[in-house]
């Protein structure tokens, strides 16, 4: 009996085969248009005044190469351990990741086992009782055959949006990396524009003692006298505000590395930045290769090409095969004696459907309109990025030497005056006028110092630096 429930099997498992064959022999249809990059006539070149024309491109340099501070180095490293947002998207990419796996899934047959026991009986009239018992163990196959490429449209849909939620995942990345340190060459500068606050409180304070002394000894009147309070409690005023954006700083940079507000350790702001006359910054294609926003929105690009495919492909008719194969009895003993097997086919084709199909068709080629749209927005937004960024990095050596020229000749002027000041030469008026003019031009090359860096951040992320290595693996 065994021997014959074997052969059984085989012999109904012959036209499923057959079946199958002729699935995979019209697999290789797969009606709709292939997605091709949009045309975009990119500028020949990205290059600008004091920039090297080059392949090669600042965006190569790993991130630990351009942010040198050690400081610096391990508020980026905690970040990308403990960031909300990029541990969101860590799980969303492992989301779309297990949705992908389902789509390619259905391409294939559905292999299930079915075992059911039903004990029933009934007596209509109390003088006939009948047992209507069941008992299944059946193999289940279910197969719906991609004649038209319905199943693929959909599985490179489900491709295309989990390596969207990658290059979703790689712009954060690198977004976050630039806000760090941003935030962080921030503090640093107001650290040291507070410094240079309390400075100058006390110069004030000696001015006062001075101007105090003058007055007492009738050198001068007590206009001076009073307006040397008032110039050292304006100046005093300054240092409570900057003590509160130091602090808000400090708490913008803990939520960033995904921790609670705390004092961040920070290295002083040097005299000044060293960088290098040009950069490299890269071709225009290698722009929209390294972006990962352009990136992302090309695949979302695609998905939508391929929601049009899985659109048009559903106005066709779709095949199902369904086969089953075991035993059946209404005796329990005698189930593996009772062999069942069972084939079937079923062909939807829609008919009429109050112009539904035709509508979703039409949706989902306006979307695709409209994700192109979105792509060759990101492009020219990721090149207005680049330009502003090279921009603002080349003229930022300019700015920076006339505000340090400035900053000289004002410290120069305040020593004068306060020579000139002391000898009964000149008024406390002109005496404060230099001070006030000293400490504007610290304060200018202070920040003139914190945009050079802000400067080079810019430029290495409008180019789409730090987030893979030589290997193209995310570091």
């Amino acid at each position: 009996m065994k021997t014959y429930t074997l052969l059984h099997i085989r012999k109904c498992l012959c036209p499923l085969l057959c079946l199958a064959a002729l699935a995979l022999a019209l697999g290789g249809c797969k009606i709709g248009k292939r997605y091709v990059r949009p045309d975009l006539e990119l500028p020949s070149t990205l290059t600008m005044d004091g920039m090297v024309e080059d392949s090669a491109s600042i965006a190569d340099y790993s991130w630990q190469q351009i942010y040198t501070d050690t400081l610096l180095q391990g508020l980026i490293r905690q970040m990308l351990d403990y960031n909300k947002d990029l541990l969101m998207a860590d799980a969303a990419v492992r989301e779309q990741a297990a949705l992908k796996r389902i789509d390619w899934a259905n391409m294939l047959p559905q292999i299930g086992l079915r075992v059911y026991a039903e004990k029933e009986a009934d007596n209509y009239g109390g003088h006939a009782r009948d047992d209507d018992n069941q008992f299944d163990l059946k193999g289940t196959v279910a197969w719906e055959l991609d004649l038209w490429g319905k199943l693929r449209w959909t599985r490179d849909a489900s491709l295309a949006d989990f390596l969207a939620s990658v290059e979703n995942r790689r712009a954060l990345r690198m977004s976050l990396i630039a806000q760090v340190a941003q935030a962080y060459f921030e503090l640093v500068a107001l650290d040291n524009e507070l410094s240079i606050v309390r400075q100058t409180v006390d110069a004030r304070r000696e001015s006062l003692h001075l101007a105090r002394i003058r007055y007492e000894g009738g050198l001068t009147s007590e206009v001076a006298f009073r307006q040397a309070q008032v110039e050292l409690a304006r100046t005093a005023t300054l240092v409570p505000d900057l003590e509160r954006q130091v602090t808000l700083k400090e708490n913008e940079l803990a939520f960033l590395i995904g921790d609670y507000p705390h004092n961040i350790r920070r290295a002083p702001l040097p005299q000044e930045v060293s960088f290098p006359a040009s950069l490299p910054v890269g071709l225009p294609s290698t722009l929209l290769e390294r972006r990962p926003d352009v990136r992302q929105a090309e695949q979302a690009l695609v998905a939508a090409n391929a929601e049009v495919g899985v659109a048009l492909t559903s106005m066709f008719p779709s095949l199902a095969l369904t086969a089953q194969v075991g035993a059946e009895s209404d005796l329990l003993k005698e189930l593996l004696q009772s062999p069942y097997h069972l084939i079937s086919g079923t062909l939807l084709q829609p008919i009429f459907g109050w112009g539904k199909n035709r509508a979703r068709l039409k949706a989902r080629r306006a979307a695709f309109e409209r994700a192109t749209y979105a792509y060759e927005k990101v492009v020219l937004t990721a090149f207005r990025d680049a330009y502003d960024a090279i921009a603002t990095f080349n003229k930022m050596k300019e700015i920076y030497q006339t505000r340090l020229s400035l900053e000289q000749s004002s410290k120069f002027a305040l020593e004068l005056a306060q020579l000139q000041y002391v000898n009964g030469a000149i008024g406390y008026m002109d005496l404060l006028d230099a001070q006030r003019t000293y400490l504007d031009a610290q304060i200018s090359l202070s920040n003139a110092l914190r945009d050079r860096q802000l400067a080079l951040v810019n430029v290495y992320k409008a180019l789409g630096g730090g987030w893979t290595d030589e290997t193209g693996e995310e570091r």
